[in-house]
């Protein structure tokens, strides 16, 4: 589970932080958004650098960011753990891929949910995941977009030809829900924001999330 700290009190953030390693989070989901790439603007790497002294889960940085290919190494070096980026928004894939490993991060692609698959194809040996979005990247609290479904199928096949063990994160409308869905088509790492901030009893909602996932894959 990698909850997102988009749906949280940004006043709070570290708060939220804390509550997602001590509910038993495997990442934590940091959202980067610059108004351009997507019509939101959210935070950028002095938080990250902030949000790095406050924990010990890994920090799973998503660039929605036009200009990744030049500003990765900001994040890398704020301490970034994972760094995903939009195949939609590299001049040069690969080589953004190559330096985040370089850097010892994971590297992720992430896929609108109208780009087709194939267009992370040139970067797939570089790939330690791909970030399937269920939702039109930009605003959290979104529902659930079906499509997504065939979409991380489509990428399950694509990782088993290239041989790749890339794990397949999804992001966007995700819920107790959605979850065993998702888990069903292929994704092991579920992205939720307002389905766990947004609800009375936070950690029993990601907890829910949890256990209806595994639910699908018969754990």
């Amino acid at each position: 589970m990698a909850p997102s700290i988009l749906s949280a009190d940004f006043t709070r953030l570290g708060e939220a932080v804390a509550f997602a390693e001590t509910a038993g989070a495997d990442v934590v989901h940091v959202d980067v958004m610059d108004g351009h790439f997507v019509p939101n603007l959210t935070i950028g790497p002095p938080v990250v650098r902030a949000l790095k002294r406050t924990t010990t889960l890994p920090l799973d940085v998503h660039l929605m960011i036009d200009n990744a290919d030049d500003t990765v190494d900001w994040y890398l070096k704020a301490g970034a753990d994972m760094v995903s980026v939009h195949v939609e928004a590299c001049r040069d894939l690969p080589a953004v891929l190559r330096t985040i490993r370089a850097a010892g991060a994971k590297a992720g692609v992430a896929l609108n949910p109208a780009t087709p698959v194939s267009a992370i194809a040139e970067g797939i040996a570089d790939v330690d995941f791909v970030l399937v979005m269920s939702v039109v990247p930009g605003f959290g609290g979104q529902s659930f977009m079906p499509v997504a479904l065939e979409k991380i199928s489509q990428v399950a096949d694509l990782l088993r030809a290239c041989g790749s063990s890339a794990e397949i994160e999804v992001d966007g409308g995700i819920d107790e829900t959605t979850a065993p869905l998702v888990c069903a088509a292929g994704a092991r790492l579920l992205v939720a924001g307002n389905a766990i901030f947004g609800r009375p009893d936070p950690a029993a909602a990601l907890e829910a999330i949890r256990a209806a996932g595994a639910s699908a894959l018969g754990r």
